[in-house]
């Protein structure tokens, strides 16, 4: 009998499971593959994430990012260095999330890889979690197994709408080690960002509004990669769901959370998913150590406190994301491009600013671009 049980082992699942672990409660994570695995991902983490843990992230820093480019259709280039700012950290998922579950081991969680949830059932005020390696009982239930998890719905929560992301692994020598690329105009209803690594680059594309075709991002990602004239005999191309958060709904049921990417955390504009993902395993962790303790709010007020830290700012990402996807060349011009506004799309990235710190701002300057006469 275990306090807590916790699906999937990326960064919301391994943070949950590390936290809890640490004020002495019993864990068992499981996952449905051998770790450590790899994961198709951009790999840029925000460094704010490192005032949250007592260990030490840089034996999987690949390298980091201090200079931006940005650029449509790969012209029409800006770039900007970041000022003021502590350089993004470029990460490969499979050490990196691999850390985090060493980590949470290291305190006391017990891992299962290889080991598939089958079926779960709440009976006697406990959690039944079969798997292909037997059952197991917890009496609280973490859900972090992704967009493509089964926990979410058995739970009965409603499914959320998928958009496609993709990653194109090219090796190669590294010109820039510490700069990053964002194209934008090249992906229909999304963009296209290039992250160095320490034996290559990293490029992947998410489209964020509509239904584009994965050949079409497939391609999109292959031209841009020659352009850069890359050579990609040994490329390794991935395709992956990605859920965007699209508006409040309860992460919490009965003796259940849901974290990370299964609670639809990503950001719709921008595509952010890993310190999100830490975040609510940061909170669920909380949570259930609080209802742990008795609290019988403590559930609920996570779902309240994911709205607060991260949702309510998603809402304006959505908002913005409207217009940049609607019109993605005049934004480029009269936002991306100007030197202020990529300094602050980048410190968002980094976690040293919100949304609700620049939204307002930047209606007003879109709409007095894009709507005659308004603010005159």
């Amino acid at each position: 009998m275990f306090d807590c049980i916790v699906v999937g082992s990326g960064p919301a699942g391994a943070t949950a499971s590390y936290f809890l672990a640490k004020k002495g409660h019993s864990v068992l994570l499981l996952d449905k593959v051998s770790l450590p695995r790899y994961k198709p991902c951009g790999g840029g983490v925000s460094p704010v994430i490192a005032q949250w843990f007592d260990f030490d992230f840089t034996p999987v820093i690949e390298t980091t990012v201090n200079r931006v480019e940005f650029t449509w259709k790969l012209g029409d280039p800006v770039q900007v260095s970041l000022k003021d700012i502590e350089p993004m950290w470029m990460v490969k998922r499979d050490k990196f999330d691999y850390l985090l579950v060493q980590e949470a081991q290291k305190a006391g969680a017990q891992l299962q890889d290889n080991t598939e949830v089958t079926a779960i059932a709440f009976k006697d005020n406990q959690w039944q979690v079969t798997t292909t390696n037997g059952t197991f009982n917890g009496t609280y239930l973490i859900a972090a197994d992704g967009v493509k998890g089964k926990l979410a719905q058995w739970l009965g929560f409603k499914p959320r709408e998928e958009f496609i992301g993709a990653t194109l692994e090219v090796p190669c020598s590294v010109e820039k080690p510490h700069q990053a690329y964002f194209d934008f105009g090249s992906l229909k209803n999304g963009y296209i960002w290039n992250f160095p690594k320490s034996d290559g680059y990293t490029i992947s594309g998410g489209c964020f509004k509509g239904k584009n075709q994965p050949q079409e991002i497939k391609q999109q990602l292959t031209n841009y990669a020659k352009e850069l004239g890359l050579d990609l005999s040994q490329s390794q191309y991935s395709e992956y769901a990605l859920s965007l958060w699209a508006d409040h709904q309860p992460l919490h049921t009965n003796h259940a959370l849901l974290a990370g990417e299964s609670a639809g955390i990503c950001d719709p504009l921008l595509g952010e998913g890993i310190r999100p993902s830490i975040l609510t395993g940061l909170r669920a962790a909380e949570a259930i150590d609080q209802a742990l303790g008795n609290d019988d709010q403590a559930l609920a007020n996570y779902s309240q406190i994911i709205q607060k830290e991260w949702g309510a700012d998603m809402v304006l990402a959505s908002r913005l994301a409207g217009i940049f996807y609607q019109f993605p060349k005049v934004v480029y011009k009269v936002g991306v491009k100007r030197p202020s506004a990529a300094q602050i799309m980048a410190k968002i990235l980094c976690g040293e600013l919100r949304y609700s710190d620049v939204t307002e701002k930047a209606m007003q300057r879109l709409k007095k671009r894009l709507i005659p006469g308004f603010g005159g």
